[in-house]
């Protein structure tokens, strides 16, 4: 790469296949009617009628031309070939699109970058690969939007899109090697699929190679840092970019909001944007609610949702579901319940947020009630929600209710219970005392249990005094990571010590002196007017 003054962007750069900078005017008013483009189908005109609904909001409206000039048997020129490529790809019909592309009489580098493109906003990832690969194969010779295409296309993760881990920096050292002149768009794209790769360290290598930095190039470098728990890092490259925006700001507050370290600071950099006279939008208030819950500051919550009644926001769904959430993680579960009885509209996140809020405000037999009424509403479960279900189960001893809960999930809904359900089942079967049916669920799960599960059967032996399977438990688990599960050495002394077994307590707290093992001590949060 380069390490010289950016060069002018070129327009078709920084132009994406559905969004061009044409001079066609989009006013009615000088577009002329749809009949007197097909009454002189001469290139010319032919020309500027695809492109004036290319522009429009009714592309599709401009396919009847392609009919127009197959039945006329007209041969469109190259010009005409790509404009109604571009406009095929509008409508999102990529099967015509590749077609006009296939019957081109030279497939240009314009017209490869223009169907690559389109197959990537569609989501067709590995066709758009294949056709860069066909380009190459061609003897075109990729440019910078090409790249930046390769780069944008590595940062995509799917389950069914199985990707080179490497690709980010194979087309980085191609475009190196091809001695590419990068542009804003190109850099952008690097520093976002190193950051998307997790080679934050990477990212920030081109990005200061970068003379003339945009805040989008560090807002993904931000992004990458705040991900990675660097937050000075990320706090240098915020207080280094000189023309800032929402997303930005948005971007520190979301980083800031994922712990209750940082999460003050986040309320800080929303109230500062607001000041530089930034207007908050959803994403905003969703990321200052998510500080609130974190810190559990029920006070300065009320003033965000004060504030939000005065916008247009408040109705939002996603703003709803954060409110929920941040309610019933600071223990007010009325507020949690108001707000959601007043949305207008409900996903499944909201109704998890208040059956998991009730769960774990002591409401168990409120969240069981709410967990029937959301499938009642014929709003689809999710394995959160099962969790928080099988969790208020738990609480209240209803067995048969939780294992009932537990065989639904892939029975009705076509959810594998993960290890975290395993482990909630074993408490509900330990705590009800059939210690019998736990052991039988660990031993016919699917994949090897984790200490969680351990943990939860090692505490139903200690509740009622199974020494052996305490042992078991405890064993296993000290195998998974010992260091980690200071309280399962205590769980198992407290065991063999109700069963008279003094000798095995002497020399567990002999074993946990010679490692180095302690309890963990305990804590208590206290809350003030700024959070906790």
């Amino acid at each position: 790469m380069k390490n010289g003054r950016l060069p002018t962007i070129r327009p078709y750069v920084i132009s994406s296949p559905n969004n061009q900078n044409f001079l066609v005017p989009t006013n009615n008013t000088f577009a002329p009617t749809h009949q007197n483009y097909l009454s002189n189908p001469i290139s010319t005109t032919l020309s500027v009628a695809i492109q004036h609904f290319i522009n429009s909001d009714v592309p599709f409206q401009g396919q009847k031309i392609h009919t127009h000039i197959i039945k006329s048997g007209f041969s469109p020129n190259t010009n005409i070939s790509i404009k109604l490529l571009i406009l095929h790809l509008k409508t999102g019909c990529l099967k015509y699109a590749s077609q006009m592309f296939d019957e081109l009489p030279q497939q240009t580098l314009s017209a490869y970058n223009y169907l690559i493109g389109g197959y990537l906003k569609h989501g067709k990832v590995e066709e758009s690969l294949d056709l860069v690969r066909r380009m190459v194969h061609s003897g075109e010779k990729p440019d910078a939007f090409t790249f930046s295409m390769i780069l944008k296309a590595s940062a995509c993760v799917s389950k069914r899109v199985v990707l080179p881990r490497v690709l980010g920096r194979m087309a980085h050292a191609q475009l190196v090697k091809l001695d590419v002149e990068p542009d804003e768009v190109l850099y952008t794209a690097l520093v976002d699929s190193y950051v998307k790769s997790g080679k934050v360290e990477y990212a920030r290598t081109v990005f200061d190679m970068m003379l003339e930095k945009n805040v989008i190039c560090s807002t993904a470098l931000i992004t990458g840092y705040m991900n990675k728990g660097l937050v000075e890092e990320a706090e240098d490259v915020f207080s280094k970019t000189v023309e800032k925006d929402v997303v930005v700001f948005n971007t520190m507050i979301e980083g800031y909001s994922k712990s209750v370290e940082t999460a003050k600071k986040g309320l800080e950099v929303f109230v500062n944007m607001q000041r530089l006279n930034f207007q908050p939008n959803i994403s905003t208030f969703a990321s200052v609610i998510g500080a609130c819950s974190v810190l559990s500051a029920v006070e300065i919550g009320h003033q965000v949702q004060g504030q939000l009644m005065k916008t247009e926001f408040f109705m939002d769904l996603k703003i709803g579901s954060a409110l929920v959430d941040m309610h019933a993680k600071c223990g007010r579960i009325e507020d949690a319940r108001r707000v959601f009885d007043y949305m207008p509209e409900k996903n499944v996140f909201t109704w998890t947020s208040m059956i998991d809020g009730y769960g774990k405000n002591g409401n168990p037999n409120e969240a069981l009630e709410l967990f029937c009424m959301m499938q009642e509403c014929c709003v689809e479960p999710n394995d959160v929600t099962f969790l928080s279900a099988l969790s208020a189960c738990g609480h209240t001893g209803l067995l048969a209710k939780g294992r009932e809960i537990f065989e639904s999930m892939e029975r009705d809904y076509s959810i594998i219970p993960k290890l975290e359900h395993y482990a909630c089942m074993v408490d509900l079967l330990g705590r009800a005392g059939r210690l019998d049916l736990a052991w039988e669920l660990v031993m016919r799960m699917p994949e090897k249990p984790n200490s969680d599960v351990w943990a939860a059967l090692l505490s139903s032996c200690r509740l009622h005094g199974d020494v052996q399977m305490a042992s078991i438990a405890a064993n296993e688990l000290f195998k998974l990571n010992a260091d980690s599960r200071p309280g399962a050495f205590v769980a198992l002394s407290n065991t063999l010590a109700a069963a008279g077994k003094w000798d095995g307590v002497s020399e567990l707290r002999e074993m946990m002196k010679v490692r180095g093992i302690s309890k963990d001590t305990a804590c208590s949060w206290v809350g003030t007017d700024g959070g906790l």
